[in-house]
């Protein structure tokens, strides 16, 4: 499955085309790495989604093609991540 397709279907962006754009802007890596929309999404991808100061980090779990709200959330697990300290924050 496409990633922007996935990010729709999973519910982590609410349209597709978002979600398009969220890739050409390099706001979303996949494995590390910056990915198109077109990537082909498998499972255990580790996705991070930046917008402003929001990191959003998830594995996936499963791909299918259609899900209902309530399993939406089954298709990834939330990875946690450290905030990056502020500029000027003591160490």
């Amino acid at each position: 499955m496409r990633l922007d397709k996935y990010l729709k279907v999973s519910r982590l962006i609410k349209r597709r085309t978002v979600a398009a754009e969220a890739c050409d802007n390099q706001r979303v890596m996949v494995n590390g790495k910056a990915a198109r929309a077109s990537y082909a999404v498998k499972v255990g991808d580790e996705i991070e989604i930046r917008f402003g100061q929001r990191v959003t980090c998830v594995t996936v779990l499963r791909v299918t093609e259609h899900v209902g709200k309530d399993e939406a959330s089954a298709m990834y697990r939330e990875v946690v991540v450290e905030p990056l300290p502020e500029d000027g924050a003591e160490k």
